[in-house]
């Protein structure tokens, strides 16, 4: 039986990201990273990689957002278009249950998309001339919830009575992803 796994698209192409300039962060993130696909090597999990909405809508070149710009329904209708193969991929591996097991989702925590347990929030919006915008800049924070398209795609899997399991990739919880490609975590059919 295949084991497959869902994941954020730069878990699998760091080149996706917005440029980073805290190196200990980077090298925090990488290193678990590198740790949690040779997990997933070694433990035969299948890798499934989600669409970059960040990405696809804004290019390499983008600036930082935090989920409370996504947060609307242009953003989330976006999503909705990005997401309806994977929803239809899901259910194909769903229908197979004899050749495929669905273990969950691993999102990149701290992503206003992406996030899991934790997306970045802050009051962005406006014009960047013409202002100081340092106290704006000072707003913006980690935060408990969940980002815009990962938020979708659980939704859009519920309205196709599918739950998965559902985590982030954190360098300060490692043992959370880890779990993801260690463990039997699995897939419940509503």
């Amino acid at each position: 039986m295949k084991k497959i796994l869902l994941v954020g698209h730069c878990l699998l192409n760091t080149a996706s990201k917005l440029k980073s300039y805290d190196l200990g962060d980077m090298e925090a993130e990488e290193a678990l990273r590198r740790s949690l696909l040779k997990a997933a090597i070694d433990n035969g999990v299948q890798l499934l990689q989600l669409p970059c909405p960040e990405l696809l809508q804004y290019g390499a070149r983008r600036w930082g957002h935090t989920c409370d710009q996504f947060d609307n329904v242009f953003f989330r209708q976006r999503c909705r278009e990005m997401l309806a193969p994977v929803v239809l991929q899901v259910q194909e591996y769903l229908a197979n249950p004899q050749e495929y097991e669905i273990l969950g989702i691993l999102g990149i925590d701290g992503s206003p998309s992406c996030g899991v347990k934790y997306t970045c929030r802050g009051p962005w919006g406006g014009e960047f001339s013409g202002r100081d915008v340092s106290g704006v800049l000072k707003q913006c924070h980690l935060a408990e919830g969940r980002g815009v398209f990962m938020d979708t795609l659980l939704e859009m899997l519920g309205e196709n009575g599918i739950t998965l399991k559902c985590d982030g990739l954190f360098p300060p919880e490692p043992e959370r992803a880890m779990a993801m490609v260690e463990g039997n975590v699995g897939v419940r059919k509503a």
